[in-house]
C-alpha cells in the first residue's frame, strides 16, 4: 500500500506534558544555535489534552527552568496550594497527620493546582505559536525501522488507517494512514504506550521489572460553602489498606470544582479486587462525603501510572529516538506526581535531539539525554524515594511505617545509610492468586448519590468511537479467557477494568451454554490496565481509529 510521507527533523509521539516540553525546548535550543528545525507532535486524541485527566498538582520547577516567563502567557492555573492535609483513614475515622510529621518531599505547598487537560491544551497553543506542527486525531500504530540489512534504528512511525470495517474491509470513507519520518523520534505516549512497548521489546531496553497503579478520578461541582480554594488533600489507609498500595486525593479547583480520585497499585493478589469499586467506597468515607455532599458529578476517567521507580527504568535511548515522561516510567510515586518529571525529561530529550540535528546527525543514539538526566535533580529526586514503593506493599500500617522511616531518613540527611535498593519481585500480571485460595470481596450497592455504576460513569467520559471498526483490544490466544482466566481467577478482567469493557456471557440462551468473554471495545478509556494485569499478558491494547476514545475536555 502506498502511503503519503511527511519528513521532519524531530517527531514526537504524544502531546502531553513530556512531548510538548520536548517540542518547546528543542525549538528554542535549535534557534539559539542559529537553525530553525522542523518539529511535529502527533496525538491520538482529537485535540491536545482531550485524553488527559483533569486535576493535578504541578511542581513548576522544570517549567521554570526551560521557560522562565511561562506565567506571562496566561496559563490556565487553578490556584496555588495554600493549605494541604494528609489523612490516615479508618473505615469511619480520619486522623490528620500533624504538619511536622510529614516529610518535606511529600509536601506541595506553593505548587500550582491545575486542570491538566486544559494546561496541556494551552501548552500546545504556545508550541504552535513557536512553529511546532501539532497533528491531533492521528494514532501512531507502527514503528518504522531503517531499510538496511539490520533495521536497527527507528526512522519514524506510521499512523493508523481510517474507515476500516470490523471485518477488515474498507468502507467508502477509507483513508490510509501516513508515514511520518524524522531524524529522531521521541516517544511521549504516557504509561504503557503501544509504540513504547514495542520499542522496549525490540531493543531490549527493560532491565528490571516495572510495576503500575490504576488511577481513577471524578470531577465534581460542589456548593460554595464546602469549597476550600487552594486545599490539597491526600489520604492513606482505608479502603485499600491490606489489599493494595495506593491512596486517595481531593484537589480544589476554581468555579467550585473538586477533583477526587483514588490510585490503586496493580500488584494486588485477590482477583476479586476491583479498583473501580474501591474508588466508589472511598467517596463514602465521612471525610470525603462532607466535601461532596449535595454536589454534582461532572466527569469520570481512569489511567494507569508507572510507579516502579528508578530501579524499574528502562534504558532511555535507542538508535533513532528516546523514551520520555511516563513512557519511561519517570513518576514520583510517593508524591503522586509525574507532571514535573515528565516536563524535565522532555526538556532534556528535546535539548539532546536539537543538538544532534544541528550537528546534522540522524538515527543514532541521543546519549546526552540519558547522561544529563542521570546527572539532574530529576534522577536524584527519584533515587531518593526508590524504596518507597517496595516498602509500601499493600498499604498495611507496618508498610506505611517502613516507608515513612525511609522518607524521614532522606530528609534528615542519613538516607545514604539506606544504600541498598529493593527490587520488585514480580510483574503485576504474576501476582494474582487463584480464586480458590482467597475470599470473595463483596462491594456495597451503588447509592447514585456518592457511588455509581460503570455505565453511568462512562456516560460522563464523553466516549466517542467510530462504529464497526476493528476491536482494538486484541487477544493473543482467543481461548485463554475461558480456559484459564475464568476457572482459575474468576474472570479478573471484569473487575480490574474500570470501564466494563470485559464481560462473560452465555454463548446462547441455554442455561447450560458455556460462558465466553465479550469485549465491549467502545467502553474503553485507554487506561491500559488490561494490557498490564491480565495473568498471561494475553490482552494487547492497540490504538483505535485516530481521534476515538474519551474526551475529558
Amino acid at each position: 500500500m502506498t502511503r503519503e510521507t511527511m519528513e521532519y527533523d524531530l517527531l514526537i509521539v504524544g502531546a502531553g506534558p513530556a512531548g510538548l516540553s520536548a517540542a518547546l525546548c528543542a525549538k528554542r535550543h535549535a534557534r539559539a544555535r542559529g537553525r530553525d528545525i522542523s518539529i511535529a507532535v502527533i496525538e491520538k486524541a482529537p485535540a491536545a489534552g482531550a485524553h488527559i485527566l483533569s486535576g493535578g498538582v504541578l511542581d513548576p520547577r522544570a517549567l521554570d527552568e526551560f521557560w522562565n516567563d511561562w506565567r506571562q502567557h496566561n496559563p490556565p492555573l487553578e490556584g496555588a496550594v495554600s493549605d494541604e492535609a494528609m489523612y490516615l483513614l479508618g473505615k469511619r475515622k480520619a486522623f490528620r497527620l500533624p504538619p511536622w510529621s510529614i516529610p518535606k518531599n511529600l509536601l506541595h505547598h506553593g505548587q500550582e493546582i491545575i486542570n491538566l487537560g486544559k494546561f496541556v491544551a494551552w501548552m500546545a497553543e504556545r508550541a504552535e505559536a513557536e512553529g511546532v506542527d501539532i497533528i491531533p486525531g492521528f494514532a501512531a500504530t507502527t514503528p518504522l525501522y531503517a531499510n538496511d540489512a539490520t533495521g536497527s534504528s527507528l526512522v519514524g512511525v506510521a499512523t493508523g488507517d481510517f474507515g476500516v470495517a470490523r471485518d477488515g474491509s474498507h468502507k467508502v470513507n477509507f483513508q490510509s494512514g501516513i508515514e511520518i519520518r524524522a531524524r529522531y523520534t521521541l516517544l511521549a505516549e504516557g504509561c504503557r504506550g503501544n509504540l513504547s512497548r514495542q520499542i522496549i521489546e525490540r531493543f531490549q531496553l527493560q532491565r528490571q521489572t516495572q510495576t503500575y497503579a490504576l488511577g481513577l478520578r471524578e470531577l465534581w461541582r460542589i456548593p460554595e460553602t464546602q469549597h476550600l480554594s487552594g486545599l490539597a488533600i491526600h489520604a492513606l489507609g482505608w479502603p485499600l489498606s491490606g489489599r493494595a498500595g495506593g491512596g486517595g486525593f481531593v484537589y480544589f479547583l476554581k468555579e467550585r470544582l473538586v477533583a477526587v480520585g483514588l490510585v490503586a497499585s496493580l500488584n494486588y493478589e485477590n482477583p476479586f479486587f476491583s479498583p473501580f469499586d474501591e474508588f466508589q467506597r472511598f467517596k463514602t468515607h465521612p471525610k470525603i462525603q462532607a466535601i461532596l455532599k449535595d454536589g454534582e458529578r461532572l466527569s469520570y476517567g481512569a489511567r494507569t501510572i508507572s510507579e516502579g521507580g528508578v530501579q524499574s527504568l528502562p534504558k532511555l535511548v535507542f538508535a533513532g529516538g528516546a523514551l520520555v515522561g511516563c513512557a519511561a516510567g519517570l513518576v514520583n510515586f510517593p508524591r503522586m506526581q509525574g507532571i514535573h518529571t515528565a516536563m524535565k525529561s522532555g526538556s532534556l530529550a528535546g535539548y539532546a535531539a536539537a543538538e544532534a540535528v544541528t550537528q546534522n546527525r540522524r538515527h543514532d543514539l541521543l546519549s546526552d539525554y540519558e547522561k544529563n538526566l542521570r546527572e539532574s535533580w530529576l534522577y536524584r529526586e527519584l533515587h531518593d524515594i526508590r524504596n518507597i514503593k517496595p516498602l509500601f506493599g499493600a498499604g498495611a500500617l507496618r508498610n506505611l511505617a517502613a516507608a515513612g522511616i525511609c522518607l524521614w531518613a532522606q530528609q534528615l540527611g542519613i538516607g545514604k545509610l539506606f544504600f541498598w535498593t529493593f527490587r520488585h519481585r514480580y510483574p503485576d500480571h504474576q501476582t494474582l492468586r487463584p480464586q480458590a485460595e482467597v475470599g470473595a470481596i463483596e462491594y456495597p450497592a451503588y447509592d447514585n448519590r456518592y457511588t455509581f455504576d460503570r455505565a453511568s460513569s462512562l456516560f460522563l467520559s464523553n466516549l466517542n468511537y467510530t462504529k464497526d471498526q476493528p476491536i482494538h483490544l486484541r487477544l493473543v490466544d482467543p481461548e485463554m479467557p475461558e480456559r484459564l482466566n475464568l476457572p482459575r481467577y474468576g474472570g479478573p478482567e471484569t473487575r480490574y477494568c474500570p470501564a466494563g469493557v470485559y464481560e462473560y456471557q452465555r454463548s446462547d440462551d441455554a442455561c447450560s451454554a458455556p460462558l465466553i468473554l465479550r469485549i465491549n471495545a467502545a467502553n474503553c478509556l485507554h487506561c491500559k490496565a488490561c494490557d498490564i494485569k491480565d495473568p498471561t499478558l494475553n490482552i494487547v491494547w492497540t490504538p483505535p481509529e485516530g481521534g476515538n476514545g474519551p474526551q475529558y475536555i
